[in-house]
């Protein structure tokens, strides 16, 4: 079969814009199969694994067939984390930038009031925890009349994470013409059930890999005693000298203990578990992301919603007890096409859940000896001129599509009667502006938000201070946010 190119699709200029800037070259496998089919409005069952471009598959189909116009959610989007809703939240934004998509993530631990507010603002996709969607629903802050599309992404993860009641409830309360997808790395028997029941005649779409887990990952296994486990991680990491990795702990504990010998050590790290508080997590991720620091130390939390695309090396500082969490946690890396390390420590009493992985993934990962001290000393120099320089970030998708944009705040709002049209229809009037140039408009009471596209916001914000809204003046500046 001849290589698919995104120009293949039915998708817009706007569209196929973004998708250069972010440098999306080819459809993986699984955005070419999901693509089309979604953009022919199908129910779809999609069983494909971490890494594999899914987010991408259907975030594309949904901004191409979003209407600009309309004010309330056309899409619903679920996902197991915060985490997670907070990455498709950025990659929904990204791609649809050119056409003004809004998307907006609502999850637990956020102040109801925020979300509240905001999801009176249009807003054409919602992506949230099962638990906090439905809150917004009982308490009819979060309108469901116009959602033609409700995707499930993760599903065997959140039904794993005991949502399976939260998610049925939303299910019934959208309206039932709608279009429902349903992503999963694994089809276990209840999100099979969901499936029959919930849809309308779905496609099944798989995407074999070379097994369970990508061939751009090379797997390895340590045996160790629990004792030694911190010396044999400070002994890999010099052998190793990643550029970036994520090292993976079975309990947040042993991530404070871990973090705390790494830092003292003088480790560029950080680290991220369910005991920190939402902002610090979403601070941690950021961080990771921008290249702050070069090792992320982690509970599984940090195993599904980090999209970083060159972590390349993986460490099960402990062996994962659920046989999928191997799979999500290497997943990590090996992304975009790049190579990857997963490298497993294993204790003597951990051999049950071993043998539950390789039986899972379909292979016996190869055994590697530890270090020999003579191969530490002679990388320690290399790791010491890396350990201390700041990471390179080859690939951050969202400050690419955002270095020529620029957000004007603006002193007035819904009080003043003010629209987004009012907005449209002054700036494109600037000489050297267009309605191209216009991006997302958030409307407040008493304030409102313009993102100007295409590196012009410094001539609209220039033009602006000497022009009405409206007939009405309002001060003007550039956006803090």
């Amino acid at each position: 079969m001849s290589e698919r190119r995104f120009e293949d699709f039915q998708i817009s200029e706007e569209i196929r814009r973004a998708l250069d800037v972010l440098k999306y070259n080819t459809p993986t496998e699984v955005q070419s199969e999901v693509i089309p089919a979604a953009l022919e409005k199908k129910d779809l069952v999609v069983k494909s694994q971490t890494g594999s471009g899914k987010t991408a598959a259907y975030a594309i189909p949904l901004c191409e067939m979003a209407e600009w116009e309309e004010k309330s959610p056309q899409a619903l989007i679920l996902t197991p984390t915060r985490e997670l809703a907070v990455q498709v939240r950025e990659d929904i934004t990204n791609i649809g930038r050119f056409k003004r998509i809004k998307a907006m993530a609502v999850y637990g631990k956020e102040p109801f009031s925020k979300q509240k507010e905001e999801l009176k603002q249009k807003n054409h996709v919602v992506v949230g925890t099962p638990g906090r969607m439905m809150d917004h629903i009982e308490r009819g802050t979060l309108s469901l009349d116009q959602v033609k599309y409700l995707i499930l992404d993760e599903a065997d993860e959140m039904l794993n994470m005991g949502f399976i009641e939260s998610v049925e409830a939303i299910i019934k309360e959208i309206p039932s013409n709608r279009v429902t997808m349903v992503f999963s790395a694994t089809l276990p028997k209840d999100v099979e059930n969901l499936c029959h029941q919930y849809m309308k005649e779905p496609v099944h779409i798989e995407i074999e890999s070379a097994g369970i887990t990508t061939s751009n990952i090379e797997h390895f296994l340590i045996e160790v005693k629990e004792e030694e486990k911190i010396s044999l991680l400070k002994d890999v990491t010099v052998v190793e000298n990643p550029d970036s990795c994520i090292i993976f702990c079975r309990t947040k504990e042993n991530v404070d203990t871990v973090f705390t010998e790494m830092e003292e050590a003088n480790y560029s790290c950080e680290k991220l578990h369910g005991g920190l508080e939402q902002e610090d997590r979403f601070a941690v991720m950021d961080g990771f992301k921008m290249g702050n620091f070069r090792y992320l130390i982690a509970t599984d939390v940090a195993a599904r919603g980090i999209d970083v695309d060159n972590v390349s090396l993986v460490i099960n500082f402990d062996v994962p007890m659920e046989k999928e969490g191997y799979v999500h946690r290497t997943g990590r890396t090996g992304r975009a096409g790049n190579k990857g390390t997963a490298i497993t420590f294993a204790t003597p009493h951990e051999s049950k859940f071993l043998k539950a992985i390789e039986r899972y993934i379909g292979f016996a990962i190869p055994k590697m000896e530890a270090p020999a001290a003579a191969e530490v000393a002679r990388g320690k120099a290399a790791f010491e001129e890396k350990i201390s320089g700041r990471r390179v970030i080859r690939n951050n998708k969202t400050a690419r599509i955002n270095q020529d944009i620029i957000k004007l705040h603006f002193s007035g709002g819904k009080k003043k009667k003010i629209r987004a049209v009012d907005f449209v229809g002054t700036i494109a009037n600037i000489p050297g502006v267009t309605a191209d140039d216009i991006g997302i408009i958030t409307i407040h009471d008493n304030m409102s938000y313009v993102d100007i596209l295409n590196g012009k916001g410094s001539l609209v914000l220039q033009a602006m201070e000497n022009t009405t809204i409206k007939g009405k003046k309002l001060k003007v500046s550039k956006a803090i946010k």
